[in-house]
């Protein structure tokens, strides 16, 4: 097949998760009804953060924040799979796959940005705690968050410009369920040498980091819990790290399984399912983990509910 000019290519085809017209009914139902929990989970979590005073603090800052762009992250990915499976058309166009490819590399970098965040602040809350409001203030909060959007953005954008001077053939096939930037470089018609270390470089700095950080963070905190004398104040301390290790074993470890699948198995079918926990699976169960394992937020949760209920 010869090459094509980018602005001539009407679509690319979205292989899916599977081409069993069988299976094509039951993947719709599921994913639908796992794209509704994430959308109403995470929006009671935003509620009852922002209706709650007591819950006005930098740990439920960051998870709101952190609710947020898991709704924006799965409505990037699943809303165009369902139409897909419906429609029973893989076709995508050449514009929505590029702007696919940008705003979930943007999602996907806010939530590993925001996992640091939460993490640090979980350090000062256990191993500062007399200093805890004059570090973790108002102002640092939202300097955080908005100069993670602004790193993230630009990333972003640098690999979208790169990703416009390749080439692909008519009727490109991309082995995975979405447009994501490590399938549309493997079925490139040119060379992506460059696209790759853009890549390469930019995944060790914004992944080596953050990872670096959070396990810094949590150093410290075992070293502070070791030195507690009381084991009521050891688990008060640990119970308010719990919820935050069990989202960041689900995001980094499904992360690191679709890496290491793509990079060194080649296997698109075991990176797609790895994408589907991390995309799709993590947003839904991070609610249910800080609502489960919270007392404060399921007391918020149940007041929320309460007042929805009694006045409609």
């Amino acid at each position: 097949m010869e090459r094509e000019n980018n602005s001539h290519i009407a679509q690319f085809l979205l292989l899916g998760l599977s081409d069993d017209p069988e299976l094509q009914s039951a993947l719709f139902s599921l994913f639908f009804s796992m794209y509704l929990l994430i959308v109403l989970g995470n929006l009671l979590i935003i509620l009852a953060v922002g209706s709650n005073s007591h819950l006005h603090t930098p740990m439920y800052f960051f998870l709101s924040n952190l609710s947020f762009v898991d709704i924006c992250l799965t409505s990037t990915i699943v809303p165009k799979m369902l139409l897909i499976i419906q429609a029973q058309n893989k076709g995508i166009s050449y514009t929505e796959c590029l702007t696919q490819v940008y705003f979930f590399m943007i999602f996907a970098g806010m939530d590993n940005f925001l996992l640091t965040a939460m993490a640090y602040d979980r350090f000062v809350a256990i191993c500062h705690p007399l200093r805890y409001m004059i570090i973790m203030n108002t102002r640092l909060c939202v300097l955080l968050v908005l100069m993670s959007w602004f790193i993230i953005f630009w990333d972003a954008l640098m690999h979208l410009i790169l990703l416009l001077h390749l080439t692909f053939t008519r009727g490109t096939e991309i082995p995975h369920f979405f447009c994501d930037l490590p399938p549309l470089l493997q079925v490139a018609s040119s060379d992506t040498y460059i696209n790759d270390v853009v890549l390469y470089v930019a995944t060790a700095l914004l992944g080596v980091f953050p990872v670096t950080g959070i396990l810094f963070s949590y150093s410290q905190i075992l070293s502070s819990l070791m030195r507690m004398s009381s084991s009521e104040s050891k688990s008060k301390a640990f119970s308010t790290c719990g919820s935050h290790l069990c989202m960041v074993s689900l995001y980094y470890g499904t992360s690191l399984a679709e890496y290491l699948s793509f990079t060194f198995t080649h296997s698109s079918k075991a990176s797609m399912i790895a994408s589907v926990m991390y995309t799709v699976v993590t947003p839904m169960l991070n609610p249910f983990i800080y609502s489960l394992r919270n007392k404060d937020v399921k007391r918020a949760l149940g007041r929320l509910l309460s007042r929805a209920i009694y006045f409609p």
